[in-house]
Parts: structure tokens; sequence; C-alpha cells
């Protein structure tokens, strides 16, 4: 009796078809793993920039925290957080992450910056 006698004619199709539909929900997993990590990368980014923007104005006697939200903005960011202690400035810069089914995530990053030692 021959394959195509017993009626399992088509199972390779069946089988391609099942392992590319594990392939492409893989290859998308990968892709909004790779957005999330952008997305963080740009809020560190940002509030590094923001916070050495924050200390560099306090060294000038301006607003630190202003100045950081103007770069954090500048970065498609938002500085959510700004504490001025003394000489060093801590921000908390927040971005969009990756559009996905239930939203898109905020993703946070912090720093400080101030006079070295």
């Amino acid at each position: 009796m021959t394959p195509r006698e017993r009626g399992e004619h088509g199972a390779a199709t069946v089988a391609a078809l099942a392992l590319t539909s594990l392939l492409l929900l893989v290859a998308v997993g990968c892709v909004v793993a790779v957005g999330i990590v952008l997305a963080h990368r740009r809020a560190q980014a940002a509030a590094d920039l923001a916070a050495l923007a924050a200390a560099q104005a306090l060294q000038h006697g301006a607003d630190g925290c202003a100045a950081g939200r103007e770069v954090a903005r500048a970065q498609q960011a938002a500085l959510t957080g700004c504490v001025v202690d003394g000489e060093e400035v801590m921000v908390v810069a927040t971005v969009r992450g990756p559009h996905l089914p239930g939203g898109a995530p905020e993703l946070s990053a912090r720093a400080r910056a101030g006079p070295g030692p």
C-alpha cells in the first residue's frame, strides 16, 4: 500500500504550514522584544542627557529641572522626575514603547549628574 492510498497525501503541506506559523510567531515576538529594548535605550539616553543639561544649568545658576525637561522633550521623552540635591541632579525620563495589543507600555530610566568628587 502506498502513502497515497493510506490517505497521507498533503501531510507535508500541513507540517510546513504549522512550522511557518511557528516561525512567524517567533519573528513577531522578536520584533516586539527589540522594540521594547530600543524604547528603553531611548529613555536611558534621554535621562542621561537631561541629567547633564540640568547639572550644567545648576552650575550657571539656572533652573536645572527646566533645562532637563527641555532636553528630554527634544528627545521625545517626558521628564517624570527631577530632584536637585545640592549640585547633583537625579532625573527620571519616560518614553512610550512599541504599540502592543494591550497598549503601548511606558518605559522609564533614571540618571544622575553633578560635579565630580
